[in-house]
C-alpha cells in the first residue's frame, strides 16, 4: 500500500486546487493543531474528557458496545443475520466515563459512538472548532466520534469528509470506488450503519476466503493521524479505520459540492438491482445504453433539443420536480 499524500499549510484556495481538485485522499497534517480540544488532548485523557463533558449536554445517542472476544472489531455474526455487538444509548459523559474506566484492562469491552451530530448534542463545540478551509456558507454536517480501540469496516460515504483527529492516534486504509468487486461488500439493505461494509478484515486478512483482497491491496493507500490532523476523504472512496488509542475522539466535516440530494442515489441502485439484474443480457446492455444516455450524458445534454417546457423530469432539479418524480415512482411502486 502507499502512504497517502500529505500537505502542510494550505489555505482554502490552495485546498480546493490541489487536494479537492485531484479527487483522491490526501492528509492535512496539523490542519487542526490550534483547537482548544486538541491541546487538551496532548495533556491526557482526563483533560479532553472534561473539556468534552463541559460541552456536552444529557441528551443522549445510540452507542456501540462489544465483547472483548470482538478485539474492537464491530461487524455481523457469523451467518450474517445480526451484529456481534449490542447498541443503546449513552450520553457524552456516561461514555466518556466508560471509556476511562476501562483504561489498563487486560480485556477492555469494544465501546463506539459515530457521526455524534455535534449541533445537536455539542452545540457550545461549534465555536471551538473553526474549519477556514470551508467557505463559512457551505451546508455542512460536522460529528463527533468517540471509542477506544476499535476497527470500523472498510465502507463508502456519499458526502466529501474532512477527518479531523482530536485524541489518540487513527490509521485509514482506503480503496479507489471502483475496488467494490475486491472488497467482498455485505448486504445491502441490511447495514452496520446506512452504507455496505466490506467483510473483510484489513488487519487480519484471510486470503483463502478473501483472495481478490489482495488486488484491493494493490490499489490501497495507507495514513496514520495524530491530533490536530486531518484527512480528506474524496465522495464514495472505500476507507477502513482502526483508532489506535485507549480513547479516540475524532470530529468530521461532511459537505457536497452542489445542491443536497433530495434522494440519494443508492435508492436507485436499490431499484436498478430487482429491476435489471436479471434480465436478458441483450435486454440489460440495452438498458446501459439509455443509463449512459440520460443518467450519465454520454451524449451531452438528452433534452438539448427540447424546449425549456417540455423537458419534464430531464429539466433542472428543483424541489418540485423532485415531489412530483417521487409521487410518480411511488405510485408506480404500489401496483
Amino acid at each position: 500500500m502507499r502512504p497517502v499524500r500529505e500537505h502542510r499549510g494550505l489555505d482554502r484556495a490552495g485546498f480546493e486546487r490541489e487536494v479537492v481538485a485531484a479527487g483522491r485522499p490526501a492528509v492535512l497534517r496539523g490542519l487542526c493543531s490550534e483547537w482548544a480540544a486538541v491541546g487538551l488532548a496532548r495533556e491526557g485523557e482526563e483533560a479532553i474528557a472534561r473539556y468534552l463533558r463541559g460541552l456536552a449536554n444529557d441528551e443522549p445517542f445510540e452507542a456501540w458496545f462489544g465483547d472483548p472476544s470482538i478485539g474492537g472489531r464491530f461487524g455481523y455474526d457469523s451467518d450474517l443475520q445480526g451484529f456481534n455487538h449490542d447498541r443503546r444509548f449513552a450520553t457524552v459523559d456516561q461514555l466518556l466515563d466508560l471509556l476511562l474506566r476501562q483504561r489498563g484492562g487486560e480485556r477492555p469491552y469494544s465501546i463506539y459512538a459515530g457521526a455524534i451530530p455535534v449541533r445537536r448534542h455539542l452545540p457550545r463545540l461549534l465555536a471551538e472548532i473553526p474549519m477556514p478551509l470551508l467557505e463559512s456558507g457551505r451546508e455542512r454536517l460536522i460529528s463527533l466520534w468517540l471509542g477506544n480501540r476499535t476497527k470500523t469496516a472498510a465502507h463508502w460515504d456519499l458526502p466529501q469528509n474532512l477527518a479531523c483527529v482530536v485524541a489518540g492516534r487513527r490509521r485509514f486504509t482506503l480503496f479507489p470506488t471502483d475496488q467494490i468487486h475486491n472488497l467482498y461488500v455485505g448486504p445491502l439493505d441490511f447495514t452496520l450503519a446506512g452504507q455496505p461494509t466490506s467483510l473483510v478484515d484489513l488487519e487480519k486478512p484471510d486470503f483463502e476466503r478473501h483472495p481478490r483482497l489482495r488486488q484491493a491491496l494493490d490499489s490501497a493507500e495507507w495514513a496514520e493521524l495524530g491530533p490536530g490532523d486531518a484527512l480528506y476523504l474524496p465522495s464514495l472512496w472505500w476507507h477502513g479505520v482502526s483508532s489506535l488509542d485507549e480513547v479516540g475522539a475524532m470530529i468530521n466535516f461532511w459537505w457536497r459540492d452542489g445542491p443536497a440530494p433530495l434522494l440519494t442515489p443508492v435508492n436507485a441502485l436499490y431499484h436498478a438491482i430487482i429491476t435489471l439484474k436479471d434480465l436478458p443480457p441483450a435486454e440489460r446492455a440495452a438498458w446501459r445504453v439509455f443509463f449512459d444516455h440520460y443518467v450519465f450524458g454520454d451524449n451531452g445534454d438528452p433534452a438539448a433539443h427540447l424546449p425549456d417546457r417540455s423537458r419534464g423530469m430531464l429539466a433542472a432539479r428543483t424541489p418540485d420536480l423532485v415531489a412530483k418524480v417521487k409521487a410518480m415512482l411511488a405510485r408506480a411502486l404500489s401496483r
